[in-house]
């Protein structure tokens, strides 16, 4: 069975005409130090996002959100857990404004990942 790539384009529900929807795969680390907090690494399968935040009461999930959402440079809003709300593997949906569409948006969007990922 092959693997899901770890961002997937999806066709647009969204109520705005000229918007983009992603679904990325991640695997978070919650209550790591603030330090590391960010993007560890973007592979073809998963991308891997490290919080601070314990995972109880949703806090990790939502700092999952916050980390996205700025290396993706999206308001936190267009940013939300689709599934895997009390998982490590989760599926995060992301809502672009892109005018490009498709395969560009998919790349576009892998770069903006792995120039977010923390040395």
């Amino acid at each position: 069975m092959p693997l899901q790539p770890a961002i997937r384009l999806l066709l647009s529900k969204s109520p705005k005409p000229t918007s983009t929807i992603l679904h990325l795969l991640c695997h978070v680390k919650p209550g790591v130090s603030a330090k590391r907090e960010g993007i560890n690494s973007v592979t073809n399968d998963c991308i891997t996002v490290c919080v601070s935040a314990q995972a109880k009461e949703g806090e990790a999930n939502k700092a999952v959100r916050e980390v996205l959402a700025e290396v993706l440079k999206v308001p936190k809003s267009d940013v939300s857990i689709a599934k895997g709300m009390k998982s490590r593997e989760k599926t995060v949906e992301v809502v672009l404004d892109g005018k490009t569409g498709g395969e560009e948006e998919v790349e576009r969007v892998r770069k903006m990942l792995v120039e977010g990922v923390i040395v």
